[in-house]
């Protein structure tokens, strides 16, 4: 459940937050509408409370997915939970690339799509890492919360085992589990920003 919906959230989050960066007003892509359709898409999204998004998406998870409950049934909500928030954590890393270097790339005559993975992208590895880390834990906490109404994982299994039949060593182990991989996750992702760190 994480794997999968976290490969597309990867996918969608980088593709829109490149496109929201380029696009905006003085980006080397400069396409003002774009970027208000844009920007305010990943807003809207953005401010809609997960457990509600759930609800929400039923018929568009049937659609795609064929069902809308267990794991088949939480890929799209999570999906379209997390893709907004790496769209913001990918812009946010690329905005910090020194407007210089781009405008020193721009002179040589490198296109805009040669800017987009010669500078954006190569310049940003370190913040985006850091934000690909935070996103993946976010991912993991949304997955859980998915569980928990019945799309499988470790959410269903706390409810069902440890809440529902009173057995605290199940959650307890569910919450220990959920911190290993958290801190797995943290570790890796602080170590690709050290090393890509200048």
């Amino acid at each position: 459940m994480v794997g999968i919906s976290g490969v597309f959230a990867f996918a969608f989050g980088m593709f829109f937050g490149v496109a929201v960066t380029v696009t905006r007003d003085g980006g080397v892509m400069e396409n003002v509408p774009v970027y208000h359709a844009l920007d305010k898409t990943v807003n809207f999204f953005r401010s809609i409370p997960f457990i509600i998004l759930l609800a929400a998406l039923i018929p568009l998870t049937r659609l795609i997915m064929g069902s809308a409950i267990g794991v088949k049934g939480a890929i799209v909500p999570l999906v379209f939970g997390t893709a907004p928030f790496f769209t913001r954590q990918i812009e946010s890393a690329l905005s910090e690339v020194d407007r210089g270097v781009v405008e020193a790339a721009l002179s040589m005559g490198s296109s805009p799509v040669e800017i987009i993975f010669r500078v954006y992208l190569r310049e940003s590895i370190a913040g985006i890492a850091r934000g690909t880390t935070i996103t993946a834990i976010n991912l993991i906490g949304l997955s859980a919360m998915a569980g928990a109404v019945g799309a499988g994982g470790l959410g269903d299994f706390a409810i069902r085992y440890g809440h529902q039949r009173n057995q605290l060593d199940v959650t307890y182990v569910t919450v220990l589990t959920l911190v290993l991989a958290v801190n797995a996750i943290q570790r890796a992702g602080s170590a690709i920003a050290r090393k890509n760190s200048h």
